[in-house]
């Protein structure tokens, strides 16, 4: 087994909420934990200079196509648990499986996944701010089989798949080694949820210090850390990273029928989650 913990979603649901809670409970101070410094206790698989170090100096990553950037990415992977001292968390998008053959997580360095899965049409909602799309472009994006990020100079491309595909990918297995949990039991009960976050690492109960690492972490705070001294993380179109946080947004913006076919495309998942009956 390796040592690799996933903390998985897809975009916009949660996981950089979900980082900056391990960041402030496993850093244990009276202060909060920087935002910009999330790197101290997690990562991300798809940093391009990661990659880089395989390459010659004349190849850039951006250079590199889908095919041989997935071929790198399990020795990358690898890298990742070897550099770390012990248990480290790692950031991904990716879907759970394979593309054209290469596997997107590295099972070998795994030991398990914090996988965080939103209501879609929240994530609509928030998506289109941050990307700067239509909300009918927004949902067609996440309808698609092959959606994934760009190559881009800091980071390599990430195979995100469909909303519905990637919540299954990580979810539908039963398996000890994941923990699952929603965006909108964050919001309505964070002890409770970061409870069960604490107790998936195996970590004593400890009230005081779940205590603070919610109250360090919460968006609100988040977003102001942000305000005062940006966040690395923040893709250059976006405003910002951290807009509004909260569920339900959607019944403001969606109309009926755009609020239909996110439901057409997503059923069965929202069901199971219980964002619809």
């Amino acid at each position: 087994m390796g040592n690799i913990v996933w903390v998985a979603s897809y975009p916009k649901s949660g996981n950089t909420w979900v980082r900056a809670f391990l960041e402030n409970y496993l850093n244990n101070q009276d202060s909060s934990f920087d935002l910009n410094s999330l790197h101290q206790f997690s990562t991300s698989e798809s940093y391009s200079t990661r990659y880089q170090r395989y390459l010659d100096a004349s190849t850039k990553t951006t250079d590199l196509t889908l095919e041989e950037i997935s071929k790198l990415r399990p020795q990358v992977q690898s890298d990742i648990a070897s550099d770390a001292n012990g248990t480290t968390f790692v950031k991904t998008h990716n879907f759970l499986g394979e593309y054209n053959g290469f596997p997107l997580h590295n099972s070998l360095v795994t030991s398990g996944a914090i996988y965080v899965v939103r209501n879609p049409l929240d994530i609509t909602v928030s998506m289109s701010h941050y990307f700067g799309y239509t909300i009918d472009e927004t949902i067609a994006y996440m309808a698609e089989e092959m959606t994934g990020t760009p190559n881009e100079d800091f980071n390599v491309p990430q195979i995100i798949s469909s909303w519905s595909k990637h919540v299954s990918s990580w979810t539908d297995a039963e398996d000890n080694s994941k923990l699952i949990l929603r965006y909108e039991d964050l919001i309505d009960d964070p002890k409770k949820a970061f409870r069960k976050v604490e107790s998936f690492l195996g970590l004593k109960k400890d009230p005081k210090r779940l205590k603070n690492a919610i109250k360090a972490s919460s968006f609100n705070l988040l977003k102001a850390q942000e305000q005062s001294s940006g966040f690395v993380e923040k893709h250059e179109n976006a405003n910002s990273f951290f807009r509004k946080g909260q569920k339900n947004q959607w019944a403001s913006v969606l109309t009926d029928e755009q609020k239909n076919k996110i439901i057409e495309l997503n059923k069965e998942q929202m069901v199971r989650f219980k964002y619809i009956k």
